[in-house]
């Protein structure tokens, strides 16, 4: 029988519900559980593929191509189970699934209600991620449920939660609440009051946690830790201290140290191994033991927050282990970036243009993938990346003088990139391959492959065939390729199904290292394996630097 622990928040959002969740994660599945997470979002989003990322954070993609909540990047960064559409559902999609089944005659003509209906519909979707009744079952399903307790929205994922414990019983259901203890400068002092009011509205609710996860920027004494255990009926072994750490992958070793994995496994009657953090460790002293060290710009328009390209960030980081270099991440907002300013780019290593979309700040990034050509720097461009770095050789390499994408300039005299259905037949009909209209529905998503041409630089790095996640719209037009391609320009790989653009480069005897690709490899990577992608990427920006005259190891740096 599957086993679940709920993961709660309170008191403030963006205290690492998703850190801790993939961290105890990783501690059960190192004792040889199979485990898999679950994330609830309260928002009334079908899923966050709509929305703004300065509103929510990147996209995460899934093999099956679901849009999710960034967490899931976390959840495949820590543990080996992949993540696949049932491993993240909403309120809307909640509301969705009852709404059919109230129109279909489903409920014979009752009353639908929040409870039972609705926290019903939850628990059966729990179920679902949790692979319940199937071969793929797992052993433990670790449930974050988004929000703060407190919050109106949360409130039926906490109906279903206690719902959920009270069918299950106490041995097969668990629930860690994670807090947050300030330190109040004024006062010399941390303060606790805000944990006992979360834990006193939990258990208003119904649930009563088995373990605290108390975040604040500093270990909590054992005498706050006492007086937290008093005012919250939670054991004083349960009140686990989450001070900040200098690299997340410190966080399983804090929380085994303190006992949670072995808590949990308790009291969930789990009779396991003892936990191996070799891996762990070895990782935590090759991320604060570099060798060199290299800066990147990251030019894009999401700038103000860094969690609009988490999975991005962690990806050059964990290029950045395997190639025992250091990696600074520069955000250079590309709407400030102009024919004035580009020559900043000059003092970096390395530029990478990531995914986005909408006009705004385009051309700057036409610049950057502009001057990394011009200038022999390495470049990566991803997905929109990539569009700008064809739109910017059609126009200067290949004479296309107005070249754009139809997102930007929709009567651009040459489409370079487009809407599959805005290419033309030579007699001008439209060739219509994609009926939808709605935004939620006219990506490509998830999974795809591509045969490689041989004897390019994606071969090198990928062999014959590249498998790699999607999430866009536009394609680079099939009409101007022979054009591109006289012109210098190499298309790489191409989808083997529709015969699409999937990565451009440029010769290495004209580039030392220029690349764009259409997918988004980021969404692949983990800190064990990194990804042979970024992993080139920073070994180019490494021998770029090197090239320069620039310093190359951290001390000398």
């Amino acid at each position: 029988m599957t086993k679940y622990v709920f993961v709660t928040g309170g008191v403030v959002s963006s205290l690492g519900k998703g850190i801790a969740s993939a961290s105890l994660a990783a501690l059960l599945e190192s004792r040889g559980l199979k485990v898999t997470l679950i994330k609830l979002d309260p928002y009334i989003n079908v899923d966050p593929g709509t929305m703004s990322p300065f509103q929510h954070g990147e996209v995460f993609v899934t093999d099956d191509g679901a849009e999710t909540d960034l967490d899931l990047g976390h959840y495949e960064r820590f543990i080996t189970t992949r993540m696949k559409r049932t491993n993240n559902f909403t309120t809307g999609q909640i509301y969705m699934s009852v709404l059919e089944k109230e129109r279909r005659g489903d409920y014979l003509g009752k009353t639908v209600q929040v409870i039972p209906h609705i926290t019903n519909e939850m628990q059966d979707f729990i179920r679902r991620g949790a692979g319940h009744g199937t071969p793929e079952a797992v052993d433990v399903a670790i449930v974050e449920i988004g929000g703060t307790v407190g919050d109106i929205e949360s409130l039926p994922f906490l109906e279903a939660a206690r719902q959920m414990s009270l069918k299950a019983g106490p041995t097969n259901v668990a629930f860690v609440h994670l807090t947050y203890v300030p330190w109040i400068a004024a006062a010399g002092e941390l303060k606790t009051k805000p944990t006992q009011h979360t834990v006193q509205k939990l258990r208003e609710i119904g649930i009563q946690p088995d373990a605290l996860l108390c975040r604040a920027d500093r270990r909590i004494p054992d005498d706050e830790r006492e007086k937290i255990s008093l005012f919250t009926n939670v054991p004083e072994y349960g009140v686990i201290s989450m001070w900040d750490v200098n690299t997340i992958y410190k966080v399983p070793r804090v929380l085994h140290e303190q006992g949670l994995d072995q808590m949990i496994c308790t009291k969930l009657q789990l009779n396991t191994k003892a936990a191996d953090l070799k891996r762990w460790d070895t990782l935590v002293s090759e991320v604060e033991n570099p060798k060199t060290e290299v800066t990147i710009a990251m030019c894009g328009k999401y700038t103000d927050l860094s969690d609009s390209y988490k999975s991005l960030n962690e990806a050059l980081r964990h290029a950045g282990i395997h190639n025992h270099a250091r990696v600074n991440i520069e955000y250079v907002d590309s709407e400030t970036l102009d024919a004035d300013h580009v020559d900043q780019l000059g003092k970096y290593d390395a530029i990478l243009v990531p995914g986005g979309f909408g006009k705004r700040g385009v051309e700057g990034k036409i610049l950057a993938a502009q001057y990394a050509r011009e200038h022999s720097t390495p470049y990566l461009g991803i997905c929109l990346g990539m569009q700008v770095a064809t739109i910017e050789y059609a126009r200067h390499k290949a004479h296309l003088a107005g070249a754009n994408s139809t997102e930007f300039e929709p009567d651009a005299p040459h489409k370079v990139i487009a809407l599959i259905d805005e290419w033309q037949d030579a007699d001008g009909s439209i060739q219509k391959r994609d009926e939808k209209s709605d935004l939620g529905g006219t990506m490509r998503l998830g999974a795809q492959s591509s045969d490689v041409k041989p004897g390019t630089l994606a071969h090198e790095i990928y062999g014959p065939v590249v498998t790699e996640r999607h999430r866009h719209r536009y394609e680079a037009n099939e009409q101007y390729l022979d054009a591109l391609q006289e012109a210098g320009l190499v298309i790489s790989a191409i989808t083997q199904r529709e015969k699409l653009t999937e990565i451009v480069e440029l010769p290495r005897e004209v580039h030392p290292w220029f690349m764009g690709v259409q997918f988004h490899p980021e969404f692949k990577s983990t800190p064990w394996d990194g990804h042979p992608l970024f992993i080139a990427f920073i070994k180019a920006a490494l021998e770029h630097k090197a090239k320069a005259g620039h310093a190359t190891s951290v001390k000398a740096a």
